[in-house]
């Protein structure tokens, strides 16, 4: 599914210190249960929005999107070209949107370049900074498991 363009992909799960980062969503819901509400249009990332994350920390709240760091990544195969955290997601968290989300970063993102539908059935209950994750999430999230 992967898409060629001069723009680099985009990370849905990067840190709002990485360069070129905006928010794209703000996570609601539950801690047992996340939900990502998706902003129609990415927001730069600003030390006022950052401060709106406070006492926590933003990726707890905020739902960051910057250029794949590829193999600066511990999440990233050089050797396949591709993102083992979505491909991990993919298989081992379950689906909790029934269509796709409505994401402004969609055609540049990486994971849905890579894993298409699959990816954004998924995303809505990704935090990057989640310290109650599920234990699918956690096994996804660890660049160790394969």
């Amino acid at each position: 599914m992967a898409t060629h363009s001069d723009k680099p992909s985009l990370c849905p799960s990067a840190q709002p210190d990485w360069q070129d980062a905006k928010v794209f969503g703000v996570v609601g819901g539950t801690s047992d249960t996340p939900a990502t509400a998706y902003l129609n249009t990415p927001a730069p990332v600003t030390a006022e929005l950052l401060k709106l994350a406070e006492p926590v920390a933003p990726a707890e709240v905020f739902r960051f999107a910057a250029p794949c760091a590829c193999s600066a990544c511990d999440h990233y195969s050089e050797a396949q070209s591709k993102c083992r955290l979505v491909e991990k997601t993919v298989r081992w968290v379950p689906i909790v949107s029934e269509s796709l989300p409505v994401c402004s970063i969609r055609a540049e993102c990486r994971w849905w370049q890579q894993e298409g539908r699959a990816a954004c059935m998924r995303c809505p209950q990704v935090v990057t900074n989640d310290f109650n994750p599920s234990a699918e999430i956690r096994m996804a999230a660890d660049p160790e498991n394969h």
